[in-house]
């Protein structure tokens, strides 16, 4: 069977200020847009076993900053091992080669003219005030931007940040994660 890579987003119930280990941060929601039906999906906190078999089934988790955040905040849920999943992540791929860290909304904003509809903190909110659908919404505008950035850099081969010059292109080799099948190994929620 053809693997497919999938497009990650976590939203949490608390923020680095309440908790410095991220399996403690909770989770509201994840989106996730799969390649494998080209659709996008969202998955509150107790359906989350529901996500696995997506992650489980995926080439690449591909996100921004999943590496660091999304997957840490997930590895207090799942009962596997979070390592074992063939990641790609945007952010450390454009740190790596420019040599510092930028923000989702910069790279989106100069590359594709757009911008968050949100952030973090305002995820956090809209959860503390129980507005599950503008959470779910904001979590999904998020995942479907990263899509939107990773394949514009996978058609173009640069995404695009601004200095106080102007607009300045990051050459990037992302087609691969499109194609490769990846090297995920055996997972502890696949059935045997």
């Amino acid at each position: 069977m053809k693997k497919f890579p999938v497009i990650l987003d976590i939203e949490t119930k608390y923020s680095f200020r309440q908790y410095a280990d991220p399996k403690k941060l909770g989770i509201t929601v994840v989106g996730l847009y799969d390649y494998r039906d080209q659709k996008a999906k969202v998955f509150v906190e107790k359906e989350l076993p529901k996500l696995y078999s997506f992650l489980e089934a995926s080439s690449y988790i591909i996100g921004f900053n999943v590496r660091s955040f999304d997957l840490q905040v997930l590895q207090g849920y799942y009962p596997g091992r979070i390592h074992h999943f063939s990641i790609f992540d945007i952010l450390d791929d454009i740190r790596i080669k420019i040599g510092r860290r930028l923000s989702l909304n910069d790279l989106i904003f100069a590359t594709l003219g757009k911008k968050k509809t949100g952030h973090g903190l305002l995820a956090i909110e809209l959860y503390k005030e129980g507005k599950w659908e503008d959470l779910k919404k904001y979590c999904l505008d998020d995942v479907m931007l990263t899509k939107e950035l990773f394949e514009f850099g996978v058609e173009k081969g640069e995404v695009m940040y601004l200095n106080e010059k102007g607009k300045v292109s990051i050459k990037v080799d992302w087609k691969k994660y499109l194609k490769d099948p990846g090297k995920s190994e055996s997972h502890l929620t696949l059935p045997f």
